[in-house]
């Protein structure tokens, strides 16, 4: 079964890129009879809060994006997180790293300094030091040296990434809580998300996520990456560009059916269609249609479709 998920961070409104994410998700799902999970992954423990929970539950709901599971809370998974990362210890997939801020910030400055790409050196990969009393460490995933990690993305095709571009990133950090790669791949493995459909700015992600799959003996996911929105002067979509937040539209008159249209064709369209009803979209939607360059908010014409 095709099963896909929105997975937002409550850390502010749900804006108009998340929205159009969890638009082409949601229609995936619809268009293939299958479930479309909500994930709130609340692990910003300082800037998540509950007010940006709920504005992001008003948001789906005012754009009719009904969810078949969830909500789930990252927060609430911290066992299951910390059971992973010991079997990842046991099989020599990890291990703790205990630089502290500063010897880190002095390694990134010696890197750039040198003309290198700042990155992890792997100084506590294979370390038989004693650790340094007084420290917390962190846990490291132990990525592969060599080889690529190659995988076909529903929309942009054929990626390849060298695993020598890849450093070894944090699993948990020193307070417990896992880092964004590690938490959204336990979520999807455990929920069964069939498909990854999430903005290009994850592409990075996805080698090291797949690294991850692998050295726990678990299947990959298939994975979409849609453009990002840019503004009409090319530059990324923000509040100069006009209201970003779902609820302002709302607040400042805007039909949900006519966002919802608005949204799917930023980076998707059928034919010349522009004004369809949310049920020609289910029926339409295909991520093979999924532009793969930016798509440019154009506030005009969705003034037009309203």
């Amino acid at each position: 079964m095709i099963r896909t998920r929105f997975a937002p961070s409550p850390t502010g409104y749900l804006h108009i890129g998340g929205a159009r994410t969890a638009l082409f998700s949601w229609a995936y799902a619809r268009k293939h009879g299958g479930k479309f999970i909500l994930r709130i992954e609340d692990t910003d423990i300082e800037r998540s809060t509950k007010q940006s929970t709920q504005v992001i539950f008003d948001s789906m709901t005012w754009l009719g994006l009904d969810y078949d599971e969830g909500p789930f809370y990252q927060m609430q998974r911290l066992t299951r997180y910390h059971d992973a990362a010991e079997q990842l210890l046991l099989s020599g997939n990890a291990y703790y790293c205990y630089a502290s801020k500063d010897e880190l910030d002095t390694m990134r400055e010696q890197q750039r300094a040198a003309g290198l790409k700042p990155r992890y050196d792997g100084r506590w990969r294979d370390s038989k030091q004693t650790p340094p009393p007084g420290i917390k460490p962190v846990l490291r995933f132990k990525n592969p040296l060599s080889g690529d990690v190659a995988f076909n993305d529903l929309v942009k095709g054929q990626i390849i990434i060298a695993n020598s571009e890849l450093d070894d990133l944090v699993l948990l950090r020193a307070d417990g809580v896992p880092t964004y790669n590690f938490g959204v791949v336990l979520d999807d493995l455990d929920m069964n998300i069939s498909h990854v459909i999430r903005g290009d700015d994850h592409v990075n992600n996805t080698p090291r996520q797949i690294n991850i799959l692998k050295a726990l003996g678990e299947p990959l996911p298939q994975y979409a990456h849609v453009p990002i929105i840019m503004g009409t002067d090319g530059e990324r979509l923000s509040k100069r560009h006009g209201a970003v937040s779902v609820m302002q539209y709302r607040d400042d008159g805007y039909m949900p059916e006519a966002l919802i249209n608005y949204l799917a064709r930023l980076g998707w369209s059928h034919g010349d269609e522009e004004i369809f009803s949310r049920d020609q979209l289910i029926n339409w939607f295909d991520l093979a249609a999924v532009n793969r360059s930016p798509a440019k908010f154009n506030l005009e014409k969705l003034r037009w479709i309203n």
